[in-house]
């Protein structure tokens, strides 16, 4: 398993202890966009940040440690999962990682909806599963799932809206289970965000697609990889206790109306 610690200097003392006290966090799909900015934030907030990702993070940081994984492959994500299991103790998970295969009804690919699963719902499966032991021991866990605006509804969406909608499903689920246990459960839910490639891959940067998006959103803007890692960092936090099963829309006011994207 290629696990590999990203970063030439030692961490100084006082921020292993802060990362001691925070303890570690399995972030993602972290290469590039919100899972990089997520990885900043919580790298920022002293927490050892297990950064999960086909392709490797730009970052460099002491408290760093990169792992190459495909997360639709079920085997190598278990296998991911039960060695960072036996290596960390993980009280934190930010599922980010994701892909949306757009297609019509007509068009829509059950492989594509069958990778999606994997993707989207296996590997939380996975990964919470292997993290839960190290979370009850502590009693304490934060769970957050990146879901998306996506989920309430949107053309060509049918796998990646099926399955970001059954996020919410876990999640609220996991929070009635796991509650008395100090864990909680909780799904960001981004809307339209600039920066990202997935975002990019449907709209062009500086098009005329995107400023007539961005002005069919109520606030007027799109929404960026820091709006999103500041509703994270919310939930993530120690002191978010009394707060789970809940779904927080980063979309600009866009799941109150509708989009075209």
């Amino acid at each position: 398993m290629p696990v590999g610690e990203h970063g030439a200097a030692p961490a100084a003392s006082h921020g292993s202890e802060t990362a001691a006290r925070r303890g570690t966090a399995l972030v993602t799909g972290t290469s590039t966009g919100i899972g990089r900015v997520l990885c900043e934030h919580l790298l920022a907030g002293g927490y050892h940040v297990l950064a999960l990702a086909r392709r490797a993070t730009p970052l460099a940081h002491p408290q760093l440690t990169q792992v190459s994984v495909d997360l639709a492959d079920r085997q190598a994500t278990a296998e991911v999962a039960h060695a960072l299991a036996a290596e960390h103790t993980i009280t934190t998970i930010v599922h980010n990682a994701g892909s949306i295969r757009p297609a019509l009804l007509a068009d829509v690919s059950l492989d594509d909806l069958s990778t999606l699963a994997e993707l989207h719902l296996g590997s939380a499966i996975t990964l919470a599963q292997a993290a839960l032991p190290a979370m009850r021991a502590a009693h304490f866990g934060r769970i957050v799932l990146v879901g998306s605006r996506g989920a309430l509804g949107l053309a060509t969406r049918s796998a990646y809206a099926a399955t970001k909608a059954g996020m919410v499903g876990l999640a609220r689920t996991w929070a009635l289970e796991l509650a008395p246990e100090g864990i909680t459960v909780n799904v960001v839910a981004p809307g339209p965000i600039r920066g990202t490639e997935m975002f990019h891959e449907v709209v062009p940067a500086e098009s005329e697609r995107e400023k007539r998006l961005a002005t069919a959103i109520p606030v007027q803007r799109l929404g960026t990889p820091e709006d999103v890692a500041r509703a994270v960092d919310f939930f993530v936090d120690p002191a978010a206790g009394f707060v789970t099963g809940q779904v927080l829309y980063v979309c600009g006011g866009a799941s109150v109306g509708s989009i075209t994207i």
